[in-house]
């Protein structure tokens, strides 16, 4: 299990701590600290044993009002960063 740490630009959330299964390339817990405290759990929950690049797929681009970025997709952006460096 891999803990993987990120912190988002331009959303409520301050921090996104995540742990992934290097072995089958799945996350296993998303914790976020800031942010739509309901929201983000159920985003956590949906997550739990998707793959990386499934969740990245998903939430990549999507905004938040007149946002040009959403706490989706910065939990995109955290996890493009995870697989850069993995």
């Amino acid at each position: 299990m891999k803990h993987f740490e990120y912190s988002p630009k331009g959303t409520c959330s301050v921090k996104m701590m995540f742990d992934i299964d290097e072995n089958t390339d799945t996350v296993q817990n998303l914790e976020v600290i800031g942010g739509c405290n309901g929201n983000l759990k159920g985003i956590g929950a949906l997550l739990k044993g998707m793959k990386v690049e499934d969740v990245i797929s998903r939430l990549d681009g999507i905004t938040c009002g007149i946002k040009p970025t959403s706490c989706p997709d910065q939990i995109a952006k955290a996890l493009s960063a995870y697989e850069a460096q993995h």
